[in-house]
């Protein structure tokens, strides 16, 4: 199966900008889209959308409140002025929270009944870059066509005219015990009776969003703790650290002993894992764990697990043997959580870290995600290097290139002749996926096949192709 960027039909009508990604508003601070003009411009059409849609759910108690938090980016204390600024200007009022992890922002909105939360943070991308996402008033993200109706709003001016004045202007509040709250909320995931306190447990937190609240959460079930990368001033949040550079974790762990390692993302919506052998334990692993500990319990929704097409094909066969399935969706959290709710499931997630369990957390969070897993080796005795072996992987090659353009890879000249040529070769036994990156300068490339050096040999081969035509 391949995935190419289909040639859009003629005379189709093609919006003139396009701000937001996969995964909300990104790109490098204060170049556009990530200025404070867009900002305040996102920020009166957010408060704007929130609402409206506020009132048409019957919600409408008076003037409508967005919380807004961020990760610990230097650009963080811009752009969340210009937001705020905005949403103020249309008449809602803003509740900062300051740093805390993406899914303690969708958290936090829904236990204040909150009609939206922002969050800035541009995930697990450098410093110099940040980015904008929303969330629903339940703490879900929004659908691809509120997003369009936000961006409609941003470049026609239509609500230019909205101008609110004297005492409907709205207002802005802290509260000073979000990451508190949070915290609680996260434990509520680890059986109530059950502690870490045998458990050596090591943790890089990127110098990110999570460098206070998950060794809090750690620390009070009970673990000995050893923490990583946990003084953030701004510039350091990813360097050389956290689940895109799991080195730094599998350090951690040979140089402590620890039983187990956690390493999240700057926003801390995603982990991987580490093994007490300082190997490295991903996305899939992580997810085959819970789920087949999930179907042995009678619990996992349908038997069913939501993966993208990412995802190893080992998963799939794990599942089935057990009498599970994976439905796939395309790549980005907020896909896999579209299917969970569509079809009423409990489980999902990403190769990449981003999991998703519903029974507890409306998005993905690295630590509730990590507890799921801490729990069941504590239940089982069982030590994580042995648990991942569940999963049998398909050998995959994945090629990472930056970009200059984002050409229709159709228009990309051999590019896929060669992806046919090697789904042939594959027989059936394999896959090629072929997409851009939505929220980087990037195309990603994936081969899966049970032949490691001849689907590396052809991701080579594709790949130089695809440097010559369009790399940096």
């Amino acid at each position: 199966m391949s995935s190419h960027s289909p040639t859009p039909p003629q005379n189709a009508p093609v919006r003139a900008r396009k701000i937001f990604g996969t995964d909300g508003v990104r790109g490098v601070a204060n170049i556009e889209p990530v200025t404070v003009e867009t900002a305040l411009k996102l920020g009166r059409a957010a408060a704007h959308i929130f609402m409206e849609m506020s009132e048409q759910a019957g919600r409408n108690h008076g003037r409508a409140r967005i919380v807004l938090g961020k990760d610990t980016r230097l650009s963080g204390y811009m752009l969340e002025n210009a937001l705020a600024s905005g949403v103020m200007s249309l008449g809602a009022d803003v509740i900062f929270i300051g740093p805390l992890p993406t899914p303690g922002v969708a958290y936090i909105t829904r236990s204040l009944r909150a009609d939206a939360g922002i969050m800035l943070s541009a995930s697990h991308n450098p410093y110099e870059d940040n980015g904008i996402k929303f969330f629903r008033h339940d703490g879900y993200k929004l659908d691809d066509s509120i997003e369009q109706r936000i961006e409609q709003l941003v470049f026609s001016g239509e609500i230019e005219s909205i101008r609110p004045t004297a005492g409907k202007i709205g207002r802005a509040t802290r509260i000073d015990d979000a990451m508190g709250r949070y915290v609680e909320f996260a434990k509520a995931s680890f059986p109530r009776g059950m502690t870490l306190e045998k458990m050596r447990v090591a943790v890089d937190v990127a110098n990110g969003a999570a460098y206070k609240s998950s060794p809090c959460i750690l620390r009070e079930l009970g673990a000995e703790l050893f923490v990583g990368h946990d003084k953030p001033n701004g510039r350091n949040i990813n360097k050389d650290c956290g689940s895109t550079y799991p080195h730094a974790i599998q350090t951690l762990v040979r140089e402590t002993g620890a039983h187990v390692g956690i390493s999240h993302d700057g926003d801390a919506d995603r982990v991987l894992l580490c093994d007490e052998n300082g190997e490295v334990v991903d996305g899939d692993e992580i997810m085959a764990i819970a789920a087949l500990d999930l179907l042995r319990a009678g619990r996992l929704a349908q038997n069913t697990l939501v993966a993208t097409v990412m995802s190893n094909f080992g998963l799939d066969e794990t599942l089935s043997r057990h009498g599970g399935r994976v439905l796939r969706t395309q790549v980005g959290d907020r896909y896999v959580i579209e299917a969970m709710m569509k079809n009423d499931l409990n489980l999902g997630g990403e190769q990449s870290g981003h999991m998703i369990f519903r029974d507890f957390s409306s998005t993905g969070d690295g630590i509730v995600s990590a507890l799921q897993i801490l729990r069941i080796m504590v239940e089982t005795g069982k030590p994580l290097s042995e648990l991942k072996k569940c999963l049998l992987k398909y050998p995959q090659a994945q090629r990472n290139l930056r970009v200059r353009e984002k050409r229709p890879l159709e228009q990309v000249p051999g590019v896929l002749k060669l992806v046919t040529e090697t789904e042939q070769q594959l027989a059936g036994a394999g896959r090629v996926l072929l997409r851009y990156s939505g929220t980087e300068p990037k195309v990603r490339l994936l081969i899966e096949g049970r032949d490691g050096a001849a689907i590396n040999a052809q991701a080579d081969r594709i790949a130089g192709v695809l440097q010559e035509a369009i790399g940096e």
